[in-house]
């Protein structure tokens, strides 16, 4: 919504600056937006006089001038066709900001003549459009005096309106707001009854089923013979181009002048060109209109029309037809103002496609009691501009039941707003904004004003009496601290923290991916099923939910080295959907890696990821989750979509908590991904919760001040006997002196038989009291060899 200052005050007595009108505004909820000023960047312009005008001597249409500028004469080339001696002009020096160009005037030479200056055109100044000359000003104004002192410029402001503030589309009910908050005073309105001087020819009639009757209830309308459509007053183009629109010929600019003065939408028709009366009613099938914007449109029942004896003149509150339409030629005139449902003009803008002032005003809900005096107040500015002989008022319908009371218990403002404004400002605040307030036994009795359908209820009355009375009188207070939850994470939320820190910090990138795929790539997961495919999915190949966190991360992938970026890691915590119950679906940490493991480098050779990255991601996981790795089975097993021989899974007890492991080629192969690519997925929901801590402090580290030792072990077993079943067995057999096992050597060959394998491990141990005697150390040994002799049914390898 745009307007000038001088506009806002033709309906606001008021002394304000720009700079309070603009933070009221604001405070009003009636955002300013912009403000554009002309005086701003017109400080360096002068009056200059003209006294002398001669022929460029190197060009035919040039002219060397000399001007006068109050402090001295300087020389100006100057091509305007009107630059002579003894006029006044608008003078630039050097260093003055030319809004047009957006630069600062310079000393320059044109055709070898130097020019110490430069004499305006409105235009220049972007205050207007005449560009054929330099501006001319009066004779008697002093030379050298500043262009802003002899001159009175119109700021523009533009505000943004809220949806509900549809009185704020005109003028005057911005107006309104400031004066209720005592920023000046509403100047009334004349609305004073024009009195006519023959029945009007035309009639008007609302041809409407009870049914459908809301879509016009009251239309007012009347003749104006005689008058003369010619160009606007200065006055009235000039507020129509200040706020980007283009005046068009008298009849029209008045009728775009009340909508944004007044927030009500006007039509006037070339009454020779309507054929017998006027009727409101809805469209019939079949119905064309060639609206004034050149289109034409095929209308519906549901429509509202104007129509004369021939078919539709107008679409209700959006658009007039182009047959009816006013032009220079036109004489006797017919003025609409009515009422249209704003539910009813928004669909039928909508299915048009045509977004119009009226339509904006309508749909959003104009002042049902406004249609006569809008009557009345344009007929006067059609007399007033373009002369003419009015006829006596239609007026067909009714105005529709707008009013409604509401009680306002005044203790509520400060209930729901937190401030204290006394009954007696409410009262005023109401009064103000046009309300009519009575004594009611609960407090006061409130009827809003027409041009308010948005205050239906008390607390809108409050919002209004907190809004006048200033958003920053509302004291800053902190919240009770008791009242306030303390902040808490459950345990999965903390985990699901401490992994997503762990995994990044693993060189993996976060990604978040849709709960569901395509059905195809579900399949290849393990899903699929009918009961999981979406009823109504946002797009046809995203129509089940995942089984598993994995496909979207390898089409991720793909997509990726699609683009050049073929070594990447990726990973996911979130839900993977086992079924469609409540309670089946597991939260997950999933991840892979693709490509190559370590880059190309000429310190170190280069090799593709493969399961020990993924099984090492997995276990960074469990720890990360705050559980102890050395608690879990490894075993050579993992769901369909991994490598039958590469990969397996972490159990806790017969229960799988992690998978890991490289991707099946086929199913790789499947969902167009090169290999290799390795994954993992834990199971976090299926963790066990973790151990209270102890209150009592614990050293972090426990150091010893004797030597460690390492033995190595060589065994002899089945091959299908895991290395991690001989690494539980020797730490396990002296968990006091054991710190670590780690196997260094696996062999299969003729050496070891057939079926057979030879794994060598590497223990440490970690005396903490005294050093280890040699029988003491023997002594470990052989619990280490019975150990793992015992659970696994191997041999000592001599």
């Amino acid at each position: 919504m745009k307007f000038t200052l001088s506009w806002l005050k033709q309906h606001l007595d008021t002394d304000a600056s720009l700079a309070e009108i603009d933070a009221r505004l604001t405070m009003l909820g009636l955002e300013v937006e912009g403000i554009e000023d002309p005086a701003k960047d017109l400080g360096g312009f002068i009056v200059g006089e003209v006294l002398e005008a001669e022929k460029h001597p190197n060009a035919d249409r040039l002219r060397v001038c000399k001007v006068n500028t109050g402090t001295g004469v300087i020389q100006v080339v100057c091509g305007a066709p009107n630059a002579r001696a003894g006029i006044k002009v608008i003078l630039a020096q050097p260093g003055t900001f030319i809004p047009v160009t957006g630069e600062a005037l310079k000393k320059g030479k044109v055709r070898d003549v130097e020019s110490q200056g430069m004499m305006c055109s409105w235009r220049e100044l972007n205050l207007g459009e005449d560009s054929e000359g330099i501006a001319e000003l009066d004779l008697g104004l002093t030379v050298g005096s500043k262009l802003t002192e002899i001159m009175t410029f119109d700021p523009m402001i533009e505000i943004s309106i809220t949806p509900n503030r549809a009185d704020c589309l005109g003028v005057r009910g911005v107006a309104r707001d400031l004066a209720a908050s005592g920023l000046g005073t509403l100047k009334p309105l004349d609305i004073a009854p024009v009195a006519g001087s023959f029945k009007s020819p035309m009639g008007v009639k609302l041809d409407f089923t009870p049914d459908t009757a809301s879509a016009c209830p009251l239309f007012a309308g009347r003749m104006i013979r005689g008058v003369k459509n010619g160009d606007s007053p200065a006055w009235l183009k000039d507020r129509l181009t200040a706020i980007g629109l283009r005046p068009i010929s008298a009849l029209v600019d008045i009728t775009n002048y009340v909508t944004y003065d007044l927030a009500r939408p006007l039509h006037v028709f070339d009454a020779d060109k309507v054929k017998g009366n006027i009727t409101a009613r809805l469209a019939k099938s079949g119905e064309t209109l060639q609206a004034l914007n050149g289109k034409e449109y095929a209308l519906s029942e549901s429509m509202t029309v104007i129509a004369d004896d021939s078919g539709p003149e107008a679409l209700a509150g959006i658009m007039g037809a182009e047959r009816s339409g006013c032009t220079e030629a036109t004489v006797n005139v017919f003025l609409e103002a009515a009422y249209f449902d704003p539910t009813r003009t928004a669909a039928t803008g909508r299915k048009l496609d045509i977004l119009s002032d009226a339509r904006f005003r309508f749909e959003r809900g104009v002042d049902p009691a406004f249609v006569v005096p809008a009557a009345e107040l344009a007929t006067r500015l059609i007399l007033d501009i373009c002369g003419g002989e009015p006829s006596e008022l239609i007026v067909a319908g009714s105005e529709p039941d707008w009013r409604t009371s509401i009680v306002l218990r005044p203790e509520r403002v400060a209930e729901l707003g937190g401030v204290e404004v006394s009954t007696a400002k409410q009262e005023d605040i109401l009064r103000g904004l046009g309300c009519t307030v009575s004594e009611h036994a609960n407090g006061l009795l409130v009827v809003p004003p027409s041009w308010r359908g948005d205050i239906s209820a008390e607390h809108d009355l409050v919002e209004e009496v907190i809004r006048i009375n200033g958003y920053d009188h509302i004291p800053t207070v902190p919240l009770p601290r008791p009242s306030m939850p303390k902040p808490v994470l459950t345990s999965g939320q903390r985990r699901a923290s401490w992994v997503r820190r762990q995994l990044a910090g693993r060189g993996l990138i976060e990604t978040v991916t849709w709960s569901f795929l395509p059905s195809a790539q579900a399949k290849l997961f393990g899903g699929g099923q009918p009961e999981m495919h979406l009823a109504n999915p946002i797009s046809s190949d995203l129509d089940v939910m995942r089984p598993s966190v994995l496909p979207n991360l390898v089409a991720a992938a793909g997509r990726n080295a699609d683009r050049g970026f073929k070594d990447l890691g990726l990973f996911e915590i979130g839900a993977q959907f086992d079924g469609p119950e409540p309670g089946q679906q597991r939260n997950v940490a999933a991840g892979l890696r693709a490509g190559r493991a370590v880059t190309r480098h000429w310190s170190e050779k280069t090799r593709a990821v493969d399961l020990f990255d993924a099984k090492a991601d997995a276990l960074a996981v469990l720890v990360a989750a705050g559980a102890n790795p050395d608690s879990f089975q490894v075993v050579a097993e993992a769901p369909s979509w991994y490598h039958p021989g590469r990969s397996g899974s972490l159990k806790l007890g017969n229960k799988p908590m992690a998978t890991f492991g490289e991707l099946h080629p086929g199913v790789l192969g499947q969902m167009g991904v090169k290999g290799p690519v390795v994954a993992f997925e834990v199971f976090i929901d299926a963790l066990p919760p973790q151990k209270a801590k102890a209150t009592k402090a614990k050293p972090l580290v426990k150091l010893s001040q004797f030597q460690p030792l390492e033995r190595d072990f060589a065994f002899v077993l089945d091959t299908k006997v895991a290395a991690d079943a001989v690494v539980r067995a020797a730490k396990n057999a002296d968990k006091a002196l054991v710190t670590d096992v780690i196997v260094f050597d696996l062999y299969e060959g003729p050496n070891v038989g057939e079926g057979k394998k030879s794994i060598a491990i590497s223990v440490t141990l970690q005396p903490m009291e005294k050093t280890l005697t040699d029988e003491e150390i023997e002594a470990v040994g052989k619990k280490i060899v019975d150990a793992v002799v015992k659970v696994t049914g191997g041999i000592l390898r001599s």
